[in-house]
């Protein structure tokens, strides 16, 4: 179940030229196995902490278990992608699943997205070294009869690790 804060916010008419009202104004893409119990929970409980309406999934899923549909509405319906790039995070195909549709939506128009570089580099993630070449290698054999998902996974890291984020050496 997503942990999420309640708040009610008037309704109003739109038009059909004007997009439909968000439902969280962040959604946080994490490694839960990196950063869930410490920078991504502590992040989340500062967002909610300043009444900032935030998607942080809860569930810890087990492998081989398909990304939810709720998970992927949830930031469609976000107005914020907030990606926490961690060590671990491109070994998690549901993180990439994330990355992936949180690309889709900033290139429609319908997401803003700031990456935090937590504990890596940059350039690592940009060209997929250290933890995240080693990923995708496994990946690649996994994946050998769909080679297009794998692409597009790496185009989507090469895409947010091109934008300006926060690098975090120490949290």
């Amino acid at each position: 179940m997503a942990s999420t804060s309640i708040q009610t916010v008037p309704s109003s008419s739109t038009s059909a030229f004007s997009k439909p009202q968000p439902e969280y104004d962040v959604f946080l893409s994490f490694s839960g196995e990196d950063t869930r119990h410490q920078f991504t929970d502590h992040l989340y409980h500062a967002l909610n902490d300043k009444e900032i309406i935030t998607f942080k999934d809860d569930k810890e899923l087990k492998k081989g278990e398909p990304i939810s549909r709720e998970l992927l509405d949830a930031i469609e319906k976000s107005r914020i992608a907030v990606i926490i790039l961690s060590e671990n995070y491109a070994s998690s195909i549901w993180c990439l699943e994330e990355l992936a549709k949180i690309v889709e939506c900033r290139e429609r128009g319908i997401l803003t997205v700031l990456p935090i570089f937590y504990h890596v580099e940059p350039t690592d993630v940009r060209h997929q070294k250290k933890t995240f070449e080693e990923a995708f290698a496994k990946h690649e054999i996994r994946f050998k009869e769909n080679p297009k998902k794998v692409l597009n996974w790496r185009a989507a890291l090469t895409n947010v690790a091109n934008l300006s984020g926060e690098p975090l050496k120490d949290g």
